[in-house]
């Protein structure tokens, strides 16, 4: 699993630019699915037919990352920016970006008079080794993701976009060992979470599914003076019972805590005091439907080391699969 973790996380595809995302990621799933089609949002949506009398359900996992995106080039050369979703500025001075052609620029800032002190986002620059603005191939308006290996240090792996590259993983390993599934299942790689779970929306305003299940990571409460939240890396998937985007569907939350029971596989109860998922652009598209998600715990969202345990990216599959193989009684 990890060769397909470290070709999804090292690969570029900022929110509104997944198109090398997505041109990895279909020919995984092209040999498990009976239809892969890409929408006009640019979502990957492959289908597989189920054999009962199930439920009609989506699930969404996002292949775009945090960014930024050239607002203005200096007569020297140097790239003004603004952020494409939630990009801390502490998390920039020195840090390196990619564009989509290959370009590699460093992050740095205007002179910090202060050293306690962090500029904000429109005190940073990219620096691309040119000397002038007509010697730069960058344009205005370019995308860039950040750059940085994949870290495996035994179970506890770190990358710059386990948000939400972990969770196209969950989906793709899900969907090669689902062997039948009375339900008709829509797995949705979406575009353009980061910056509103935009394509999860419009995916899901087209497939009116009878229930959302999204895969993304959350946050863990187990770092020194980390926020007080109950999911710690390590103990198992957490699933989400509240965000500030949506309340899960109650009938779900008691599926998914069953199925884990039943299955001995261990697991958490997500209670998260900011930041939502595709999960609610399900939740309330077209008539609605029962809507939660899989979450993977993660420390250092947002930043360019993303870490997560490998038990819990193996123990959301399993969830998964147990969950989709046999009928839902919501």
């Amino acid at each position: 699993m990890n060769d397909l973790i470290k070709k999804l996380v090292e690969a570029y595809g900022p929110s509104g630019f997944e198109d090398q995302m997505r041109d990895l990621i279909r020919p995984e799933i092209e040999p498990f699915a009976g239809e892969v089609r890409v929408d006009a949002m640019g979502n990957l949506i492959a289908f597989k037919k189920g054999s009962g009398e199930g439920l009609r359900i989506m699930l969404a996992a996002h292949m775009d990352e945090i960014g930024v995106m050239v607002s203005h080039i200096t007569k020297k050369g140097f790239l003004r920016f603004t952020n494409i979703g939630g990009v801390f500025p502490h998390t920039l001075l020195g840090n390196r970006v990619q564009f989509a052609d290959g370009t590699v620029g460093l992050i740095y800032s205007d002179r910090i008079e202060d050293r306690s002190k962090v500029h904000p986002l429109n005190k940073h620059y990219i620096d691309v080794g040119v000397s002038s603005k007509d010697e730069c191939t960058v344009k205005v308006g370019d995308a860039a993701g950040f750059k940085r290996d994949f870290l495996a240090q035994g179970n506890r792996l770190t990358a710059k976009s386990m948000d939400d590259r972990i969770g196209c993983v969950v989906a793709i390993e899900a969907m090669k060992q689902l062997e039948s599934s009375p339900h008709d299942l829509y797995f949705v790689f979406s575009v353009q979470e980061e910056v509103g779970t935009r394509g999860a929306q419009a995916a899901a305003n087209k497939i009116l599914p009878d229930v959302g299940i999204a895969l993304d990571v959350t946050l863990t409460g187990d770092m020194p003076e980390a926020r007080t939240m109950a999911v710690n890396l390590g103990e198992g998937p957490a699933i989400k019972v509240k965000d500030s985007g949506m309340i899960a569907h109650a009938g779900l939350v008691r599926a998914m805590r069953e199925r884990a029971e039943e299955s001995g596989i261990p697991y958490q109860f997500e209670v998260l005091d900011g930041g939502s998922t595709d999960a609610r652009s399900m939740q309330i598209a077209g008539p609605g439907s029962a809507a939660g998600c899989i979450s993977i715990p993660c420390r250092y969202v947002h930043s360019q080391s993303e870490t997560v345990d490998l038990n819990d990216v193996k123990n959301s599959v399993n969830l998964l699969v147990e969950l989709l193989s046999k009928p839902l009684n919501l």
